[in-house]
């Protein structure tokens, strides 16, 4: 599938992203080198992802003059990773913006239904006047990116954006129908899901690979 076929993807498509993902694919890969590859694909990834943050004009002196320049307008960025894999996403978020906020969302399956449970949401007050990332390195069935987009609907949030590393088509879908207002953004877009909902080719489960479990 391509990327033309979702209206609301976008994959960040740039060859140092290219080169890291691969590198972060490997199974040879060791979790120290894994966890940095994930910290600087966020990164570059972030750069994209607030192109469109809005501004305003400000006066800035200069050692030689007055001028005009412009600053981020309104209340800031408020990155949200979803427990545990998010996590190592949000350092390298906040080094290209670190005047932003930290929200958590915690999201376990229930074995039962197989859907999520959250069991931990702590946002920054006044969402409704704040822009948030979540933050998540898979994208595979959906269920706990479209949980945590909509818990953060019910407190408020208007303005929500998904980042991800690897993305299969199935949570994209489903992201989609449950969001439509949602912009994704991803450095890849995978083939499928298999059978135990595992993307691939995909690059195994971040959060054991992050933290060694």
């Amino acid at each position: 599938m391509s990327e033309h076929e979702f209206p609301n993807l976008t994959v960040v498509d740039h060859p140092l992203i290219r080169h890291k993902l691969t590198l972060a694919r490997s199974r040879d890969t060791p979790k120290k080198l894994f966890r940095e590859l994930v910290d600087e694909i966020a990164t570059l990834m972030a750069y994209e992802v607030t192109r469109d943050l809005e501004e305003e004009p400000v006066e800035v002196h200069t050692p030689l003059e007055a001028t005009r320049g412009t600053r981020i307008a309104g209340k800031k960025l408020v990155v949200v990773p979803v427990l545990r894999a998010g996590l190592g996403m949000v350092d390298g978020v906040l080094r290209l913006i670190p005047s932003a906020r930290v929200g958590h969302v915690g999201l376990a399956r229930d074995e039962s239904s197989l859907q999520p449970v959250q069991y931990y949401f702590k946002v920054p007050p006044a969402p409704e006047q704040r822009r948030f990332l979540v933050v998540d390195p898979m994208l595979a069935t959906g269920g706990s990116a479209a949980a945590a987009i909509a818990g953060l609907k019910e407190r408020g949030a208007r303005r929500v954006t998904l980042m991800c590393l690897v993305a299969a088509p199935e949570g994209v879908q489903r992201v989609a129908e449950a969001h439509p207002d949602v912009r994704v953004y991803a450095a890849a877009l995978d083939r499928q899901l298999n059978e135990v909902g595992y993307i691939l080719p995909g690059l195994g489960d971040a959060g054991d690979r992050l933290f060694g479990t």
